[in-house]
């Protein structure tokens, strides 16, 4: 029974570490930077071979930024410190994604906020409503989870939504959801639901700015739609 291969057994100038501060990080493979990260194998596998069954298993790197503990548990070689290291590292990402450096956000069109939301929502499994609260300035104040699940008007209340708005002093918001399919082509609920919201809003006197649904790397303004 043959040895299996170490990262040691590697030439030096092989091994992902030595590689990253020799030649730079770009020039690594996916599987060698996450090697560095999960550092260790198994007895069976080398770190870089586990490393790209990871990637590979779980459908490329947009499948390992939308997977779970569980599922990662279930793959052969990860166990739930490498699962904890993997989730440590993909919320770190998203983080780092849509970091704005502490400064006010300012939303002057519907690309402003698809692009604030975009990374955090695109791979999400399951529709999120998300309310976006800016003040007069079209900064924004807060973003709170109204619901979960798929949208329909009988869980979408208005008060849900405008109690988080009048609750922090709202000047308007822009409601913003996901289509888990990647496809975001409002549906007639989806119309129907942003237009109740409109004709509150307009009693309360807080705009209902736009209505965003978000895709795989793409999304759409009910606003440039001509449906606000």
């Amino acid at each position: 029974m043959g040895m299996t291969l170490k990262i040691m057994d590697l030439p030096q100038n092989e091994r992902p570490r030595e590689k990253l501060l020799r030649y730079g990080a770009e020039t690594l493979a996916n599987n060698e930077l996450l090697a560095i990260i999960l550092r260790i194998g198994s007895k069976q596998e080398n770190i870089i071979s586990l490393c790209g069954r990871i990637i590979s298993e779980c459908g490329g790197l947009n499948g390992l930024l939308s997977s779970s503990a569980e599922e990662f548990m279930n793959l052969k070689g990860v166990g739930s410190a490498k699962a904890t290291q993997l989730l440590a590292l993909i919320e770190i990402s998203k983080r780092f994604r849509s970091f704005k450096s502490g400064e006010e956000y300012k939303i002057t069109s519907p690309k402003d906020i698809a692009q604030y939301l975009m990374e955090e929502m695109r791979y999400l499994k399951k529709e999120y409503l998300k309310l976006v609260m800016l003040n007069t300035k079209n900064v924004i104040i807060s973003i709170k989870d109204i619901s979960i699940g798929n949208l329909n008007s009988s869980i979408v209340h208005p008060r849900e939504v405008f109690y988080e708005a009048i609750k922090k002093c709202s000047a308007s918001v822009v409601i913003c959801h996901n289509h888990p399919s990647g496809d975001p082509t409002p549906s007639k609920e989806d119309i129907s639901i942003t237009i109740r919201l409109k004709e509150c809003g307009k009693l309360l006197g807080i705009e209902v700015l736009d209505h965003i649904i978000i895709g795989n790397g793409t999304y759409t303004s009910l606003k440039e739609k001509g449906i606000l």
